[in-house]
Protein backbone atom coordinates (compact mmCIF):
# COMPACT_ATOMS: atom_id res chain seq x y z
CA UNK A 1 0.00 0.00 0.00
CA UNK A 2 1.60 3.58 -0.97
CA UNK A 3 1.93 5.81 2.03
CA UNK A 4 -0.49 9.03 1.83
CA UNK A 5 1.20 11.65 0.05
CA UNK A 6 0.05 15.43 -0.06
CA UNK A 7 -1.10 15.74 -3.74
CA UNK A 8 1.29 18.37 -5.51
CA UNK A 9 0.50 20.79 -8.30
CA UNK A 10 1.80 19.45 -11.77
CA UNK A 11 3.77 21.99 -14.12
CA UNK A 12 3.64 22.05 -17.70
CA UNK A 13 7.42 23.46 -18.10
CA UNK A 14 8.29 23.12 -21.83
CA UNK A 15 6.78 21.52 -25.19
CA UNK A 16 7.92 20.31 -28.39
CA UNK A 17 6.83 19.15 -31.49
CA UNK A 18 7.70 18.82 -34.98
CA UNK A 19 5.73 20.07 -38.05
CA UNK A 20 3.33 18.35 -39.23
CA UNK A 21 2.60 16.97 -42.59
CA UNK A 22 -0.21 15.96 -45.01
CA UNK A 23 0.15 12.11 -45.76
CA UNK A 24 3.17 10.91 -48.26
CA UNK A 25 4.59 14.26 -48.61
CA UNK A 26 7.73 15.43 -46.56
CA UNK A 27 7.28 12.42 -43.69
CA UNK A 28 6.54 9.76 -46.46
CA UNK A 29 9.59 7.32 -45.75
CA UNK A 30 10.13 8.35 -42.17
CA UNK A 31 8.10 5.73 -39.21
CA UNK A 32 6.65 6.47 -35.59
CA UNK A 33 10.38 5.99 -34.44
CA UNK A 34 12.42 8.73 -35.99
CA UNK A 35 9.47 11.18 -36.03
CA UNK A 36 9.02 11.05 -31.99
CA UNK A 37 13.40 10.65 -31.64
CA UNK A 38 13.02 13.80 -33.29
CA UNK A 39 10.34 15.44 -30.73
CA UNK A 40 11.68 14.15 -28.07
CA UNK A 41 15.73 15.46 -28.96
CA UNK A 42 14.14 18.63 -29.99
CA UNK A 43 12.59 19.02 -26.34
CA UNK A 44 16.02 17.30 -24.90
CA UNK A 45 18.12 20.07 -26.75
CA UNK A 46 15.93 23.20 -25.97
CA UNK A 47 15.54 22.72 -22.21
CA UNK A 48 18.80 21.16 -21.75
CA UNK A 49 18.29 17.75 -20.51
CA UNK A 50 21.00 15.97 -21.98
CA UNK A 51 22.23 12.41 -19.88
CA UNK A 52 19.08 13.08 -17.43
CA UNK A 53 17.44 10.48 -15.44
CA UNK A 54 13.60 11.54 -15.64
CA UNK A 55 11.08 9.73 -13.90
CA UNK A 56 9.11 8.47 -17.05
CA UNK A 57 8.34 9.00 -20.66
CA UNK A 58 4.92 7.63 -21.43
CA UNK A 59 3.76 8.06 -25.66
CA UNK A 60 2.12 6.14 -27.94
CA UNK A 61 0.57 5.96 -31.57
CA UNK A 62 -2.63 4.83 -32.88
CA UNK A 63 -0.85 3.00 -36.01
CA UNK A 64 1.84 0.77 -35.31
CA UNK A 65 3.67 -2.16 -36.95
CA UNK A 66 4.42 -4.97 -35.22
CA UNK A 67 8.13 -4.29 -34.18
CA UNK A 68 6.89 -1.01 -32.52
CA UNK A 69 5.67 -3.23 -29.59
CA UNK A 70 8.19 -1.08 -27.15
CA UNK A 71 7.65 2.08 -29.27
CA UNK A 72 8.23 4.93 -26.57
CA UNK A 73 11.46 2.80 -24.70
CA UNK A 74 13.32 2.27 -27.80
CA UNK A 75 12.47 6.29 -28.88
CA UNK A 76 14.47 6.87 -25.64
CA UNK A 77 17.11 4.92 -25.99
CA UNK A 78 17.91 6.46 -29.59
CA UNK A 79 17.70 10.26 -27.52
CA UNK A 80 20.56 11.52 -25.63
CA UNK A 81 18.12 11.71 -22.03
CA UNK A 82 19.81 8.63 -19.89
CA UNK A 83 19.04 5.49 -21.16
CA UNK A 84 17.67 4.41 -17.56
CA UNK A 85 14.63 6.57 -17.99
CA UNK A 86 11.62 4.29 -18.20
CA UNK A 87 8.98 4.50 -20.64
CA UNK A 88 5.73 3.14 -21.49
CA UNK A 89 2.92 3.13 -24.49
CA UNK A 90 -0.17 4.02 -24.37
CA UNK A 91 -3.34 4.27 -26.97
CA UNK A 92 -6.31 6.08 -26.77
CA UNK A 93 -7.11 6.96 -30.18
CA UNK A 94 -6.79 10.83 -30.80
CA UNK A 95 -7.23 11.35 -26.98
CA UNK A 96 -3.70 9.82 -26.47
CA UNK A 97 -1.75 13.05 -26.21
CA UNK A 98 -3.98 14.13 -23.47
CA UNK A 99 -4.37 10.75 -22.02
CA UNK A 100 -0.53 10.46 -21.63
CA UNK A 101 -0.01 13.66 -20.17
CA UNK A 102 -2.95 12.81 -17.38
CA UNK A 103 -1.01 10.04 -17.13
CA UNK A 104 2.41 11.58 -15.99
CA UNK A 105 0.71 14.13 -14.15
CA UNK A 106 -0.63 11.42 -12.13
CA UNK A 107 2.72 10.17 -10.76
CA UNK A 108 4.34 13.91 -10.57
CA UNK A 109 0.90 14.50 -8.27
CA UNK A 110 1.17 11.45 -5.86
CA UNK A 111 5.00 11.95 -5.65
CA UNK A 112 5.77 9.26 -7.62
CA UNK A 113 8.39 11.02 -10.04
CA UNK A 114 9.35 14.28 -9.89
CA UNK A 115 9.76 15.12 -13.91
CA UNK A 116 8.38 13.35 -17.00
CA UNK A 117 7.47 13.52 -21.08
CA UNK A 118 3.90 13.08 -22.56
CA UNK A 119 4.01 12.65 -25.73
CA UNK A 120 2.73 11.11 -28.84
CA UNK A 121 3.29 10.40 -32.60
CA UNK A 122 1.15 9.25 -35.82
CA UNK A 123 2.34 8.28 -38.98
CA UNK A 124 -0.44 7.68 -41.64
CA UNK A 125 2.24 7.37 -44.58
CA UNK A 126 3.80 4.10 -42.76
CA UNK A 127 1.67 1.91 -42.42
CA UNK A 128 1.25 -1.33 -41.31
CA UNK A 129 0.47 -3.79 -45.15
CA UNK A 130 -1.84 -6.79 -43.98
CA UNK A 131 -1.87 -9.95 -45.89
CA UNK A 132 -5.65 -11.01 -47.36
CA UNK A 133 -6.95 -14.18 -45.31
CA UNK A 134 -6.43 -16.84 -48.15
CA UNK A 135 -2.85 -16.11 -48.60
CA UNK A 136 -2.17 -16.03 -45.23
CA UNK A 137 -3.80 -19.73 -44.36
CA UNK A 138 -1.95 -20.94 -47.32
CA UNK A 139 1.29 -19.58 -45.87
CA UNK A 140 0.68 -20.61 -42.41
CA UNK A 141 -0.76 -24.37 -44.03
CA UNK A 142 3.13 -24.49 -45.94
CA UNK A 143 4.85 -23.65 -42.29
CA UNK A 144 3.20 -26.45 -40.91
CA UNK A 145 3.79 -29.01 -43.53
CA UNK A 146 5.99 -31.99 -42.88
CA UNK A 147 7.78 -32.21 -46.27
CA UNK A 148 9.37 -29.93 -49.16
CA UNK A 149 6.60 -31.69 -51.50
CA UNK A 150 3.75 -30.45 -49.51
CA UNK A 151 5.45 -26.93 -48.75
CA UNK A 152 5.28 -26.64 -52.77
CA UNK A 153 1.83 -27.60 -52.90
CA UNK A 154 0.73 -25.00 -50.83
CA UNK A 155 2.38 -22.21 -52.65
CA UNK A 156 1.41 -23.32 -56.11
CA UNK A 157 -2.51 -22.25 -54.94
CA UNK A 158 -0.92 -18.72 -54.36
CA UNK A 159 -2.52 -16.27 -56.96
CA UNK A 160 -1.94 -12.78 -58.69
CA UNK A 161 -4.42 -11.77 -56.61
CA UNK A 162 -3.54 -13.39 -53.47
CA UNK A 163 -0.51 -10.93 -53.10
CA UNK A 164 -2.67 -7.95 -53.13
CA UNK A 165 -2.48 -6.46 -49.48
CA UNK A 166 -5.56 -5.42 -47.28
CA UNK A 167 -6.40 -1.91 -48.18
CA UNK A 168 -5.68 0.37 -44.78
CA UNK A 169 -9.13 1.36 -43.78
CA UNK A 170 -9.92 4.03 -40.84
CA UNK A 171 -13.59 2.86 -39.71
CA UNK A 172 -15.33 2.12 -36.56
CA UNK A 173 -15.62 -1.31 -36.45
CA UNK A 174 -18.59 -1.89 -34.81
CA UNK A 175 -20.55 0.54 -37.82
CA UNK A 176 -18.43 0.13 -40.80
CA UNK A 177 -18.33 3.51 -41.13
CA UNK A 178 -15.46 6.28 -41.00
CA UNK A 179 -15.26 9.09 -38.36
CA UNK A 180 -16.36 11.04 -41.58
CA UNK A 181 -18.88 8.91 -42.27
CA UNK A 182 -20.43 9.18 -38.55
CA UNK A 183 -19.66 12.84 -38.80
CA UNK A 184 -22.27 13.80 -42.10
CA UNK A 185 -24.80 12.08 -40.17
CA UNK A 186 -23.66 14.35 -37.02
CA UNK A 187 -23.91 17.44 -39.20
CA UNK A 188 -27.12 16.49 -40.90
CA UNK A 189 -28.78 15.69 -37.39
CA UNK A 190 -27.47 18.85 -35.58
CA UNK A 191 -28.17 21.15 -39.08
CA UNK A 192 -24.62 22.07 -39.49
CA UNK A 193 -24.53 23.49 -42.84
CA UNK A 194 -21.58 23.59 -45.16
CA UNK A 195 -21.29 27.46 -45.28
CA UNK A 196 -20.81 27.20 -41.61
CA UNK A 197 -18.41 24.77 -41.86
CA UNK A 198 -16.65 26.17 -44.53
CA UNK A 199 -16.36 29.40 -42.42
CA UNK A 200 -15.06 27.65 -39.79
CA UNK A 201 -12.33 25.97 -41.35
CA UNK A 202 -11.42 29.10 -43.23
CA UNK A 203 -11.15 31.08 -39.27
CA UNK A 204 -8.87 28.08 -38.60
CA UNK A 205 -6.19 29.20 -41.32
CA UNK A 206 -5.97 32.19 -40.74
CA UNK A 207 -6.03 32.33 -37.10
CA UNK A 208 -2.44 29.27 -37.71
CA UNK A 209 -1.20 31.63 -40.93
CA UNK A 210 -1.29 35.15 -37.96
CA UNK A 211 0.24 32.99 -35.64
CA UNK A 212 3.21 31.74 -37.83
CA UNK A 213 3.51 35.35 -38.84
CA UNK A 214 4.01 36.92 -35.46
CA UNK A 215 6.62 34.07 -34.36
CA UNK A 216 4.27 32.57 -31.69
CA UNK A 217 5.36 28.93 -32.76
CA UNK A 218 9.15 29.39 -33.04
CA UNK A 219 10.23 28.17 -29.77
CA UNK A 220 7.69 25.10 -29.79
CA UNK A 221 8.84 23.82 -32.85
CA UNK A 222 11.93 21.55 -34.42
CA UNK A 223 11.82 21.57 -38.10
CA UNK A 224 12.54 17.72 -39.47
CA UNK A 225 12.94 16.45 -42.78
CA UNK A 226 13.05 19.88 -44.67
CA UNK A 227 10.16 21.45 -43.33
CA UNK A 228 10.02 23.86 -40.71
CA UNK A 229 6.38 25.25 -40.59
CA UNK A 230 2.79 22.29 -40.88
CA UNK A 231 2.62 22.15 -44.81
CA UNK A 232 -1.13 21.44 -44.17
CA UNK A 233 -1.94 25.01 -43.01
CA UNK A 234 -3.36 26.78 -46.36
CA UNK A 235 -2.43 30.74 -46.13
CA UNK A 236 -4.51 31.92 -49.45
CA UNK A 237 -7.66 29.58 -49.29
CA UNK A 238 -10.75 31.18 -49.21
CA UNK A 239 -14.49 30.92 -49.30
CA UNK A 240 -14.92 30.62 -52.90
CA UNK A 241 -11.83 27.99 -52.88
CA UNK A 242 -13.66 25.97 -50.22
CA UNK A 243 -16.78 26.38 -51.55
CA UNK A 244 -15.04 24.38 -54.85
CA UNK A 245 -14.61 21.31 -53.00
CA UNK A 246 -16.51 18.24 -53.45
CA UNK A 247 -17.98 16.07 -50.39
CA UNK A 248 -15.38 13.59 -49.42
CA UNK A 249 -17.59 10.92 -47.28
CA UNK A 250 -21.41 11.46 -48.88
CA UNK A 251 -20.71 12.13 -52.63
CA UNK A 252 -24.50 12.52 -53.46
CA UNK A 253 -25.71 15.27 -50.67
CA UNK A 254 -22.49 15.38 -47.95
CA UNK A 255 -21.27 18.57 -46.47
CA UNK A 256 -17.65 17.60 -45.29
CA UNK A 257 -15.04 18.25 -47.64
CA UNK A 258 -11.24 17.93 -47.32
CA UNK A 259 -11.63 21.75 -46.78
CA UNK A 260 -13.44 21.87 -43.62
CA UNK A 261 -11.95 18.14 -42.77
CA UNK A 262 -8.97 17.33 -40.30
CA UNK A 263 -6.50 15.78 -43.20
CA UNK A 264 -4.81 12.57 -42.77
CA UNK A 265 -1.66 13.40 -41.05
CA UNK A 266 2.18 12.72 -40.10
CA UNK A 267 4.02 14.13 -37.12
CA UNK A 268 4.87 14.05 -33.48
CA UNK A 269 4.67 16.27 -30.28
CA UNK A 270 5.64 16.07 -26.46
CA UNK A 271 5.34 18.10 -23.43
CA UNK A 272 8.01 17.87 -19.99
CA UNK A 273 5.60 17.83 -16.72
CA UNK A 274 6.99 18.97 -13.52
CA UNK A 275 6.55 19.61 -10.16
CA UNK A 276 7.34 22.66 -9.02
CA UNK A 277 10.32 21.84 -6.50
CA UNK A 278 11.48 20.44 -9.81
CA UNK A 279 11.12 23.03 -12.05
CA UNK A 280 12.58 25.34 -9.82
CA UNK A 281 15.51 23.88 -9.47
CA UNK A 282 16.06 23.35 -13.35
CA UNK A 283 15.64 27.55 -13.29
CA UNK A 284 12.29 27.00 -15.62
CA UNK A 285 9.23 28.79 -15.37
CA UNK A 286 6.09 27.07 -14.74
CA UNK A 287 4.15 27.86 -18.08
CA UNK A 288 0.66 26.41 -16.37
CA UNK A 289 -0.80 23.91 -14.28
CA UNK A 290 -2.47 20.88 -15.19
CA UNK A 291 -5.65 21.39 -12.50
CA UNK A 292 -8.53 19.15 -14.15
CA UNK A 293 -8.96 16.33 -16.27
CA UNK A 294 -12.24 14.00 -17.47
CA UNK A 295 -12.36 11.21 -20.17
CA UNK A 296 -16.12 10.02 -20.91
CA UNK A 297 -17.14 7.68 -23.72
CA UNK A 298 -20.59 7.39 -24.99
CA UNK A 299 -23.37 5.03 -27.06
CA UNK A 300 -23.09 6.00 -30.62
CA UNK A 301 -24.29 2.32 -31.99
CA UNK A 302 -27.45 3.45 -32.23
CA UNK A 303 -26.78 6.67 -32.13
CA UNK A 304 -24.86 7.18 -34.94
CA UNK A 305 -24.75 11.33 -35.25
CA UNK A 306 -23.16 11.15 -31.78
CA UNK A 307 -19.84 9.26 -32.34
CA UNK A 308 -17.72 12.51 -31.48
CA UNK A 309 -19.94 14.43 -29.14
CA UNK A 310 -18.63 12.11 -25.71
CA UNK A 311 -16.94 15.42 -24.55
CA UNK A 312 -20.52 16.62 -24.02
CA UNK A 313 -20.40 14.34 -21.05
CA UNK A 314 -16.75 14.82 -20.05
CA UNK A 315 -17.03 18.99 -20.40
CA UNK A 316 -20.21 18.53 -17.79
CA UNK A 317 -18.92 16.20 -15.25
CA UNK A 318 -14.98 18.23 -14.70
CA UNK A 319 -17.12 21.61 -14.82
CA UNK A 320 -18.99 20.33 -11.97
CA UNK A 321 -15.60 18.80 -10.08
CA UNK A 322 -13.97 21.86 -10.76
CA UNK A 323 -16.78 24.10 -9.68
CA UNK A 324 -16.35 26.30 -12.36
CA UNK A 325 -18.56 27.20 -15.05
CA UNK A 326 -18.20 26.67 -19.32
CA UNK A 327 -17.59 30.66 -19.31
CA UNK A 328 -15.25 30.36 -16.56
CA UNK A 329 -12.25 30.59 -18.94
CA UNK A 330 -9.75 32.83 -20.52
CA UNK A 331 -9.42 30.06 -23.81
CA UNK A 332 -10.54 27.52 -25.38
CA UNK A 333 -8.76 24.34 -27.72
CA UNK A 334 -11.87 22.39 -29.39
CA UNK A 335 -9.70 19.68 -31.59
CA UNK A 336 -10.84 20.29 -34.62
CA UNK A 337 -11.45 17.02 -36.25
CA UNK A 338 -13.88 18.13 -38.30
CA UNK A 339 -15.70 21.66 -38.68
CA UNK A 340 -18.82 19.83 -37.95
CA UNK A 341 -18.12 18.43 -35.14
CA UNK A 342 -16.84 21.27 -33.33
CA UNK A 343 -20.13 23.06 -34.22
CA UNK A 344 -22.07 20.12 -32.71
CA UNK A 345 -20.83 20.78 -29.74
CA UNK A 346 -21.06 24.48 -29.37
CA UNK A 347 -24.71 23.84 -30.11
CA UNK A 348 -25.14 21.07 -27.80
CA UNK A 349 -23.77 23.13 -25.25
CA UNK A 350 -26.12 25.84 -25.85
CA UNK A 351 -29.47 23.92 -26.40
CA UNK A 352 -31.41 23.09 -23.37
CA UNK A 353 -33.30 20.61 -25.70
CA UNK A 354 -30.23 19.19 -26.96
CA UNK A 355 -29.11 18.77 -23.58
CA UNK A 356 -31.51 17.15 -22.44
CA UNK A 357 -31.27 14.57 -25.25
CA UNK A 358 -28.07 13.66 -23.35
CA UNK A 359 -29.97 13.18 -20.36
CA UNK A 360 -28.41 16.22 -18.60
CA UNK A 361 -29.94 18.82 -16.63
CA UNK A 362 -29.17 21.72 -18.04
CA UNK A 363 -27.22 23.52 -21.06
CA UNK A 364 -23.33 24.60 -19.85
CA UNK A 365 -23.87 28.11 -22.27
CA UNK A 366 -22.40 29.76 -25.11
CA UNK A 367 -18.70 30.64 -25.03
CA UNK A 368 -17.23 33.76 -26.47
CA UNK A 369 -16.20 32.53 -29.84
CA UNK A 370 -13.48 35.21 -30.06
CA UNK A 371 -11.39 33.10 -26.93
CA UNK A 372 -11.72 29.99 -29.69
CA UNK A 373 -8.58 27.71 -31.07
CA UNK A 374 -7.20 31.68 -31.33
CA UNK A 375 -4.09 30.24 -33.22
CA UNK A 376 -6.09 27.95 -35.27
CA UNK A 377 -6.42 24.23 -34.76
CA UNK A 378 -6.13 20.81 -36.43
CA UNK A 379 -8.28 21.69 -39.62
CA UNK A 380 -5.16 23.84 -40.46
CA UNK A 381 -2.22 22.35 -38.39
CA UNK A 382 -3.68 18.92 -39.57
CA UNK A 383 -4.23 15.92 -37.46
CA UNK A 384 -1.65 13.40 -36.39
CA UNK A 385 -3.58 11.13 -34.01
CA UNK A 386 -1.68 11.03 -30.75
CA UNK A 387 -0.04 13.56 -32.19
CA UNK A 388 -2.05 16.31 -31.85
CA UNK A 389 -2.91 16.69 -27.80
CA UNK A 390 0.66 17.22 -27.24
CA UNK A 391 -0.23 20.37 -29.72
CA UNK A 392 -3.18 21.23 -28.17
CA UNK A 393 -1.69 21.16 -24.42
CA UNK A 394 1.34 23.34 -25.41
CA UNK A 395 -0.32 25.90 -27.49
CA UNK A 396 -2.82 26.70 -24.48
CA UNK A 397 0.31 26.33 -22.03
CA UNK A 398 1.92 29.23 -23.56
CA UNK A 399 -1.09 30.91 -24.30
CA UNK A 400 -1.61 31.30 -20.62
CA UNK A 401 2.01 32.07 -19.77
CA UNK A 402 2.23 34.79 -22.14
CA UNK A 403 -1.01 36.33 -20.66
CA UNK A 404 0.34 35.44 -16.82
CA UNK A 405 -2.50 34.53 -15.61
CA UNK A 406 -5.93 32.76 -16.17
CA UNK A 407 -7.46 29.70 -17.13
CA UNK A 408 -8.18 26.64 -20.32
CA UNK A 409 -10.18 24.80 -21.15
CA UNK A 410 -9.73 21.93 -23.95
CA UNK A 411 -11.64 19.07 -25.09
CA UNK A 412 -10.80 16.20 -27.81
CA UNK A 413 -12.83 13.73 -29.25
CA UNK A 414 -12.13 10.34 -30.30
CA UNK A 415 -12.65 7.08 -32.08
CA UNK A 416 -14.90 4.44 -30.31
CA UNK A 417 -17.24 7.27 -29.02
CA UNK A 418 -14.76 8.45 -26.45
CA UNK A 419 -13.31 12.52 -25.46
CA UNK A 420 -11.31 13.75 -23.00
CA UNK A 421 -11.72 17.52 -21.48
CA UNK A 422 -8.94 19.36 -19.25
CA UNK A 423 -8.00 22.34 -17.19
CA UNK A 424 -5.14 24.30 -17.71
CA UNK A 425 -4.61 27.44 -14.85
CA UNK A 426 -2.08 30.04 -15.09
Amino acid sequence: MLAAKQVRRVAIVGYNRIPFARQNTFYAEAGNKDMMVAALQGLIDRYKLQGMLLGEVAGGAVIKHSWEINLMRECVMATSLNPATPACDIQQACDTGIETAVYIANKIALGQIDVGIAGGVDSTSNVPLVLNERLRNILLTARRAKTIGARLSEFLKIRLKDLYPVAPMNIEPRTGLSMGGHTEITAHYYGIAREEQDAFALASHQKMAKAYDEGFFQDMITPYAGLSRDNNLRTDTSMEKLAKLKPAFDKEKGTLTAGNSSPLTDGASCILLASEDWARQQGLPVLAYITFAELAAIEYIDHRHNLLMSPVYASTRMLKKAGLTLQDFDYYEIHEAFAAQVLATLKIWESKELTAQFGLDAPLGSIDRSKLNVKGSSLAAGHPFAATGGRVLATMAKLLHEKGSGRGFISVCAAGGQGVTAILEK
